[in-house]
């Protein structure tokens, strides 16, 4: 076969996942370790909820769904691919009736084409005669067969098997997207929910600093601004719930969008609160060495350099002779009596050869458009190892960084709990103002907030870091309806 043989291109992996030594997070509840990824890792968030809604994914999620048929089209482009490989058949039968014109081709001949009468001048002086109509019954088998003397059907069946592969790795990353989807939307539902829980228990605790000041107005001890600072307070923390309440409804809209569902559909499972799924203190992350055979987006690179490279072979050979075999048999007679007599019989056979001498410059312009897509497709393949790389380390630190933030956070929601005791227990005394009360009150809220949006992230960076990874049905695909699709 002409043109290029493709090889893997290699790459040199990391001896570990960060270019140097970070700070480790203390106490690092969660510590990533070099142990085989799990393909369901959203198993380790332990969360039932979560995981069967990873399971519906693979079969109903549209975009996965799309991906499939996408390689059912790109195996169909095979078959035709591969169809050049061999002769093609063909039966034909025909049925023709037919008259010459009397003044035509034929009306100079003698005796033509059974004649009737006798021959005239036409107007112009030349021969004419009657020629009666005639049936012509035909029937026969052809066959031709091109030659792949250069390999060029060869190429195009390596680059269309080529490109099935990328299409399979495409709806890999389809698959692995659209997981690390849901389990984003389905951890920041629960983030939500957290935070809605957070708002209404500081609803409450407001509602209590405004029924005391209320009191304490009413006997004296304090005057209408504290009253109107608690209420101030009261109403600016329960202003939070309807945009929360939004945030949460989204949320489930997104789960039922990713899942092929009509809006609310999951509402009747989702609605209940839940804390946040918690990540585990262990988490497998594989050797670096293993990524690019686990990142879909990679392979599925590396396989349109293959496609790529494969087609330069079929623009060589476009420059080389082709010879074609052709032949055919059949019969043909003018009587239906005579149609399966021995004399009937027709038939043609030979090769043919077609030498290209010059064709504008065509072959040359093609030749070298293959090998530019090559070269393009080669510097993709680069830039997503290097893409992979940077994703994983990304990934990395995001997970270790907010880990310490969330830890700092958790310190500080103590601290501000015990601030609010000591405040309220001041204020009842009358040795501190309102205000201090109000601060102490804001701060907690904030400091709430803030921890309950840091786990949330910690848990998201966890799914990103899987995501990175390339996580998720590795090999095979889950064969309910994905397979349907197919055939």
């Amino acid at each position: 076969m002409v043109g290029p043989n493709f090889q893997a291109p290699s790459w040199a992996s990391p001896a570990s996942w960060f270019a140097g030594p970070r700070e480790p997070v203390p106490p690092e509840p969660s510590v990533p370790v070099a142990a085989p990824v799990d393909p369901n890792w959203w198993t380790l968030f332990n969360d039932g909820e979560l995981t069967a809604l990873e399971r519906r994914v693979a079969a109903e999620n549209l975009d996965v769904r799309a991906a499939t048929t996408r390689l059912a089209e790109s195996r169909a482009q095979l078959g035709v691919a591969r169809a050049s490989e061999f002769p093609t058949f063909n039966a034909n039968g025909s049925y023709t009736r037919e008259k010459a014109s009397n003044v035509g081709q034929f009306a100079a001949a003698p005796n033509p084409l059974g004649a009737n009468g006798a021959f005239g001048n036409s107007a112009g002086g030349l021969r004419s005669a009657n020629l009666a109509p005639f049936s012509v019954y035909q029937a026969g088998f052809d066959a031709t067969w091109e030659l792949d003397l250069w390999g060029g059907v060869q190429r195009s069946v390596e680059s269309a098997a080529a490109s099935v592969q990328a299409a399979a790795e495409a709806r890999r990353a389809a698959l692995l997207s659209s997981l690390a989807e849901v389990a984003r939307d389905y951890i920041a539902l629960r983030g939500v929910q957290t935070q809605l829980r957070i708002a209404q228990d500081n609803v409450r605790t407001a509602q209590q600093s405004l029924q005391l000041t209320q009191q304490r107005a009413t006997g004296g001890v304090t005057t209408d601004l504290d009253v109107a600072n608690a209420s101030a307070q009261l109403r600016s923390t329960m202003a939070q719930i309807p945009g929360l309440e939004q945030q949460e409804a989204g949320d489930i809209n997104a789960l039922s969008l990713l899942l092929g569902q009509p809006p609310n559909a999951l509402r009747g499972e989702l609605a209940e609160a839940q804390p946040v799924p918690p990540v585990p203190p262990r988490v497998p992350i594989g050797v670096p060495s293993e990524l690019a055979r686990r990142r879909p987006d990679v392979m599925q690179a590396e396989a349109q350099l293959h496609a790529a490279t494969a087609t330069i072979g079929v623009a060589v050979a476009a420059f080389y002779p082709s010879v074609t075999l052709s032949g055919s048999i059949g019969l043909q007679a003018l009587q239906p009596s005579q149609f399966f007599s021995f004399n009937a019989r027709e038939y043609a056979a030979g090769p043919g050869i077609t030498i290209p001498i010059f064709q504008g410059g065509q072959l040359k312009a093609t030749l070298h458009l293959r090998e530019a897509q090559q070269e393009e497709a080669a510097v993709n393949y680069q830039k997503t190892v290097l893409q992979a790389w940077h994703d994983v380390d990304n990934a990395l630190t995001a997970y270790q960084t907010e880990q310490a933030r969330r830890d700092q956070l958790v310190l500080a929601v103590a601290q501000n709990q015990r601030a609010l005791g000591l405040a309220q227990s001041r204020y009842q005394q009358g040795v501190a103002d309102f205000l201090t009360v109000l601060d102490a009150e804001r701060s907690l809220l904030s400091t709430q907030q803030q921890l309950a949006d840091s786990t949330t992230n910690v848990s998201q960076n966890l799914v990103a870091l899987y995501k990175a990874l390339g996580g998720g049905w590795e090999t095979d695909l889950p064969r309910e309806k994905a397979t349907t699709a197919q055939e």
